[in-house]
């Protein structure tokens, strides 16, 4: 639960409804990972596919997490796809962050993990359960123009709830001072 609540809070959510639509519609399905399908879906790749380990380090958990490999946000613009999510243990659910702050990709967090552990050997083993993943769900291979549209629509979508999140809090001051003060 957030501690205070932004416009920012608004727009991101808005941004990552509008990634889980695109994403259901190269699927040809709704992803609810919470029920039905989609959460059939989400189980086969966590206890199936990686054998209810962390795809990161390996680890067997019982409260593995959905990662999304391409993220789930207005930087990377990865879609809600069954093709773009792994399991993954709380702790390596925390990217790194490179010198510049920008987020590493999964490639460069798996290689980070897989070094902080002493376990170089097992880094291609899980970068191709990764990419085996990838292509058994049919994650789809976006083109530079489709990507383009992809951001510059989630953009103008975070900017419009912004300003609309400021415009709404203008009206309100200006109905409170006519009918309530």
């Amino acid at each position: 639960m957030a501690v205070y609540n932004t416009y920012s809070d608004s727009a991101n959510t808005a941004v990552r409804a509008f990634l889980t639509k695109v994403g259901e519609y190269y699927l040809g399905h709704s992803f609810n990972t919470g029920s039905g399908k989609g959460k059939r879906l989400w189980q086969e790749i966590r206890e199936i596919h990686f054998n209810s380990t962390c795809a990161y380090c390996g680890e067997q958990n019982e409260k593995l997490q959905i990662e999304h490999l391409y993220m789930f946000n207005r930087a990377e613009y990865g879609l809600h796809h069954p093709g773009n999510i792994v399991p993954c243990c709380k702790s390596c659910n925390k990217r790194e962050r490179k010198e510049d702050k920008t987020y590493c990709n999964w490639e460069e967090h798996l290689k980070i993990i897989c070094n902080r552990a002493n376990e170089d050997d097992q880094f291609e083993k899980r970068k191709q359960k990764i990419i085996d993943n990838f292509t058994k769900f049919n994650y789809p291979k976006l083109n530079e123009n489709e990507k383009h549209s992809i951001r510059v629509i989630a953009n103008s979508l975070y900017e419009n709830i912004k300003t609309e999140s400021e415009k709404s809090l203008n009206l309100y001051k200006e109905l409170d001072k006519a009918f309530v003060k």
